[in-house]
Parts: C-alpha cells; sequence; structure tokens
C-alpha cells in the first residue's frame, strides 16, 4: 500500500503530510496508526526538534473513511485513532498545524492540541459528531468550552456549525489566517525555524508547563468520550445516520467515502 503519510525531515523539521487527495485525506485505521508511530519516533529522533502536520495545499482533512470506519470500527480504547489522540496529548515536541481547505472531525479536534495552528482563509472546521449520531472526541468536550466558552463551543459540537479561518481566529482556535495554502504552508515553516533557534530543554520544560495541569483531566475525558463514541457507535441513530451519510458521499462523489 502506498504511504499516504509523508514525512520529510529537513533542518530539524519534520513535515508530515496526510497524502490522499483523491479521498480529500479522509484518515483510515492503517493512516491513523502511521501518524501515531511517526511521531512517537519523532519524539525520540534528537534530528527533529518541531512537528508540521498538513494535508498539502489544499485539503487538510475531510476526517473519517467512513467506508473504512463502518468496515473497522472502533471496539476497544486501543483503537487506532484513540492511539493516535493518547500520543498526541503526551508528545513532548512543539507540533504546529498548517490547516489549508477542510478540517472535519478529528481534523478540527486535534488542532486543540497544536502549540500553533495557522489556516487558510477558506478553511472550513466543523465537528459534526452529533449529526451523525455520535459524541465529541479527542478532548473537545472539554477544551472547547474552556477555550471558547460553554455558549460557543455548543453552536460548534451539538449543532455541528462550521468556521472558516478567519472565524477559527476570531474564536482562537487558530493562531493567523492566509489568502492560501503556500503562504499557510510557509508561515508554518517560519514558525518552525524560530521555535528551532530557541534554547531547546527550556523550550520543551515551558511547553510541558503549559499543557500539564490539564493533562489529568484530558487523559480522563479522553477515556470517557472513547468510550461513549464506541457505545454510540452500536446504537440504531447512529447506524441510520453514517449509512446514510455514507449513501449521500458515494452518490454525489463515487470515489470519496468520507465524512462531509
Amino acid at each position: 500500500m502506498t504511504d499516504l503519510i509523508k514525512q520529510q525531515l529537513k533542518d530539524g523539521v519534520l513535515t508530515l503530510t496526510i497524502d490522499r487527495p483523491d479521498k480529500l485525506n479522509a484518515l483510515n485505521n492503517a493512516m491513523y496508526t502511521r501518524l501515531a508511530d511517526l511521531l512517537l519516533a519523532a519524539d525520540e529522533d534528537e534530528q527533529a526538534g518541531v512537528i508540521i502536520l498538513t494535508g498539502g495545499p489544499s485539503c487538510f482533512t475531510s476526517g473519517n473513511d467512513l467506508v473504512d470506519f463502518l468496515q473497522h470500527p472502533p471496539t476497544h480504547l486501543d483503537a487506532p485513532a484513540f492511539r493516535l489522540m493518547k500520543v498526541v496529548i503526551h508528545l513532548q515536541k512543539p507540533l504546529i498545524a498548517a490547516v489549508c481547505g477542510a478540517a472535519i472531525g478529528i481534523g478540527t479536534t486535534v488542532l486543540l492540541h497544536c502549540d500553533q495552528v495557522l489556516v487558510t482563509r477558506n478553511a472550513k472546521l466543523r465537528m459534526p459528531f452529533v449529526n451523525i449520531g455520535l459524541c465529541p472526541e479527542f478532548g473537545a468536550s472539554l477544551l472547547l468550552p474552556r477555550r471558547l466558552g460553554h455558549a460557543r463551543a455548543a453552536r460548534l459540537l451539538l449543532l455541528g456549525d462550521g468556521l472558516d479561518g478567519n472565524d477559527a481566529v476570531n474564536w482562537g482556535i487558530a493562531n493567523e489566517a492566509f489568502d492560501d495554502g503556500e503562504q499557510c504552508l510557509a508561515a508554518a515553516e517560519k514558525i518552525a525555524r524560530r521555535l528551532l533557534a530557541l534554547p531547546q530543554q527550556a523550550l520543551r520544560q515551558s511547553r510541558q508547563l503549559l499543557k500539564q495541569a490539564t493533562l489529568p483531566e484530558l487523559e480522563a475525558t479522553l477515556r470517557e468520550e472513547n468510550t461513549l463514541f464506541i457505545q454510540r457507535l452500536n446504537t440504531e441513530e447512529a447506524k441510520t445516520a453514517l449509512n446514510a451519510l455514507l449513501n449521500r458521499n458515494t452518490d454525489k462523489h463515487p470515489s470519496k467515502g468520507n465524512q462531509p
């Protein structure tokens, strides 16, 4: 199988690129496993100082590959997507997201764990979990209300409303918005270079201090969310909603079977 997660290590910056354009960078179980493995390796690699996560200049990720998701749903807390979440929240090195275009589901929730988030103005952030009979994941039910307040978090998590790049900056999910993908990627590289120029031990200890107070609560929230997520998948309303979405997407885009 072709490697759908590209990696490039250049002068201390490791760039991980989701590379599945024919599926709008939809993530399957093999890709979750690959991402988790690469992040774990980066944490141990002295040559990698900062990590950039991107989907390239056009699309970040459209979320779960629904065909793979329905055929191989998570059934335990060590499922590939859940394992990736654990790896990300325990990551020791700075993580920058360069988000161009769609960032659906986990494509948005992962941003809550990044140290810097750069977006294009046409980015589309959306977490339609309730819309498909599921519940929030990746600690979003804890982190979003704290960052945005309950009312705004509810608009995103309960109603499934979306944000463009400018909204993401104004709401505090992203740092800066850019006119196109190339500018966004270049800005991510620039910030990575600034981070690399700093005293590295001080940087990592300071990053740990920023995150450590929330970590125990976040770990507990992940366990609860993921347990409920598995339970929700076995409900009739989730099965009905997911199959309806898959059929709708297949009718519109026969080559794409992922989240909206």
